[in-house]
């Protein structure tokens, strides 16, 4: 799960591996491949393996996003197996 200051810029960029998201609250505008839209709270995405995405989030709010990823990141899961 993420939390994104408002008004932040993931630049266009692409993973080897696909992503599914749901957006828990904020929002702003989404490019996947040639498709662009305005995803909000509650909105969920797909983002196939290789395929090229951006985000800028909306000035006002923070973004609150869940992802998940297949096959499984393991440079996330190093990070999420360590004790505080």
């Amino acid at each position: 799960m993420y939390k994104i200051a408002p008004g932040s810029v993931f630049p266009w960029h692409n993973h080897t591996h696909a992503q599914f998201g749901i957006f828990l609250e904020g929002g702003g505008d989404f490019k996947v491949g040639e498709r662009m839209w305005k995803i909000s709270k509650g909105d969920s995405y797909f983002i196939p393996q290789g395929l090229y995405h951006e985000l800028k989030t909306d000035s006002k709010l923070a973004t609150v996003v869940i992802d998940f990823f297949t096959p499984a990141r393991e440079d996330y899961l190093s990070e999420a197996l360590q004790p505080d």
